[in-house]
């Protein structure tokens, strides 16, 4: 009996290991906003890896997302751009919110304030 607890208890999941935005650099050129998100995930490989991340409003309207369309299992963390984000006038907070292929989005948000 003890040898199917153990087995049982090694073959169960991992506890889950969200993406997670690290640092976020805004800047503003003309009337949108570009964002380098740098993104920490243990990538694993096509099966599991950080697959996008996005910019919300304060109020959580999607404003940008950039997808990751490939693991980076051997580059972490990793940074990535979006620019073109169109953010309404008078905003000067927004979200950035990352995603992995598994767990999906991560409930915890980079607050970024927009100079």
């Amino acid at each position: 009996m003890r040898y199917l607890i153990l087995s049982t208890f090694l073959a169960a999941p991992a506890f889950a290991d969200p993406s997670v935005s690290e640092d976020v650099k805004a800047s503003q050129t003309g009337g949108t906003w570009r964002f380098d998100v740098t993104v920490r995930h243990p990538d694993t490989g096509w099966d599991h890896y950080a697959d996008g991340w996005r910019v919300l409003d304060m109020n959580g309207t999607e404003l940008g997302m950039r997808v990751l369309h490939h693991p980076h299992e051997n580059e972490q963390p990793f940074t990535r751009s979006l620019s073109g984000v169109a953010v309404p006038n008078g905003v000067t907070q927004v979200q950035i919110q990352a995603r992995c292929s598994v767990d999906g989005w991560n409930t915890e948000t980079t607050l970024v304030t927009l100079n």
